[in-house]
């Protein structure tokens, strides 16, 4: 019986042929994908170096970025508290302008007058925003104005005089991460800034029998301090003194109460944590309503005044022609808000050179990061090319001689 047709060579063909096309999707797939590594199984021990270098590839662009927001609000921070200075210098010089003696009270009123208006603009510098639209000097508070003017009447010179300026703001808690687990403080807020005088709080609780009666912790300048059930008074100072916070504790030898001074002029900020009333039942504060704002216990005694309290002194002595005040009083509170302001700023200014530093370094490991990444992952385009110029054209010879080998027939049809 004579033998009619087997589907081996077509199938073996059809076989080969598969694979060819494979191999081209594989290689255009490289290609389009610019990486040489599809899947895992092309090669497992380059494609595990390869995910971690694009890992930490992301992580230093996303520190770049972070180092170039740093420095832009280090910037303009830097910007407005020239402008205060040059503000408070102007006021400074009114100050001894006015402690000469040789001026007459009217003339004393008249820089009363601008001193006032300097202290508005001064207001307004603080109240600055960034780029955002947030508050410089407000701390996490970013959407609340910091410092808020109260006018009323001052003896000699009139209605609508400033008479307080109240700071509204909070502490500067927002930080940003500019190397692995490495972080930056962005803000300074306004009860730092604007502030003159160390202050100090005491107490008129006489603590000497006072034991906490369960756990807890309270916050001074957002630092934590923590308290176990029955600590006593020199307990909480010993806690307080070790902590990082910006303050000193001392029991206070005459009432026997708790008393706070700030190793810098700044507003300390008080608050008790959700469920703990230590610095209430001590007789620092009332509240923790709005611990933003100062919430001293009414009964306690509060001193340290900020850079306004110390214009508002000024501006009211020339109003009395009060020379001897203006030479002495109001021109060393000036300094103490002037001295302030400028430790301030050389505090920003070693931020933004820190932020500096850091993004030279980071543009430098960057380029060498993504030279690994390219060595495990990167494709080389010429090789590839030339590969899949070969691949497609010996897929074009195996269809034509496919073509030749195997004609179709009358029984392909048929099938």
């Amino acid at each position: 019986m004579r033998r009619v047709s087997t589907d081996m060579p077509n199938t073996d063909v059809q076989f080969y042929l598969r694979r060819q096309e494979e191999g081209l999707n594989n290689m255009q797939s490289k290609i389009a994908n610019q990486s040489k590594l599809n899947e895992l199984r092309d090669d497992p021990l380059a494609a595990a170096h390869a995910v971690r270098y694009d890992s930490y590839l992301t992580r230093l662009e996303r520190f770049e970025k972070n180092t170039l927001y740093a420095q832009s609000h280090y910037h303009m921070a830097d910007d407005y508290m020239k402008q205060a200075t040059d503000v408070l210098q102007r006021i400074r010089e009114l100050a001894v302008q006015g402690a000469h003696g040789t001026f007459a009270p009217e003339d004393l009123k008249y820089m009363a007058q601008e001193v006032n208006e300097l202290m508005k603009e001064l207001v307004s510098v603080s109240n600055a925003k960034d780029n955002d639209g947030n508050q410089l000097f407000a701390g996490d508070k970013a959407f609340t104005e910091p410092f808020r003017i109260v006018e009323g009447t001052v003896p000699g010179g009139g209605e609508n005089m400033v008479v307080r300026v109240e700071y509204r703001g909070a502490g500067a808690t927002r930080r940003t991460e500019i190397t692995e687990g490495s972080y930056a403080k962005l803000d300074m807020g306004g009860g730092e800034v604007f502030w003159a005088e160390k202050m100090q709080i005491f107490s008129s609780f006489d603590a000497t029998d006072y034991r906490t009666a369960e756990a807890g912790s309270f916050f001074i300048d957002g630092e934590e301090i923590t308290a176990g059930p029955g600590d006593s008074l020199p307990a909480l100072v010993a806690k307080i003194n070790e902590s990082a916070a910006p303050v000193k504790a001392y029991i206070d030898p005459v009432t026997k109460s708790l008393a706070l001074e700030g190793t810098n002029a700044h507003l300390i900020r008080l608050e008790d944590s959700q469920g703990s009333r230590i610095l209430q039942d001590l007789g620092v504060i009332s509240n923790t309503v709005d611990p933003g704002a100062p919430n001293w216990h009414p009964s306690a005694r509060v001193s340290g005044g900020s850079a306004f309290d110390m214009v508002i002194r000024l501006r009211d002595a020339l109003y009395r022609g009060d020379t001897e005040f203006v030479g002495s009083q109001g021109i060393a509170g000036m300094d103490l808000a002037l001295t302030n302001m400028e430790s301030r700023l050389a505090e920003v200014g070693s931020r933004e050179e820190r932020a500096e530093a850091t993004w030279q370094r980071l543009n430098r490991e960057i380029p060498d990061v993504a030279a690994a990444y390219a060595r495990e992952a990167g494709l080389d385009f010429t090789t590839a090319a030339t590969n899949l110029g070969m691949m497609d054209f010996a897929h074009k010879a195996a269809l034509q001689t496919a073509a030749k080998v195997l004609p179709p027939t009358l029984l392909d049809f048929l099938r």
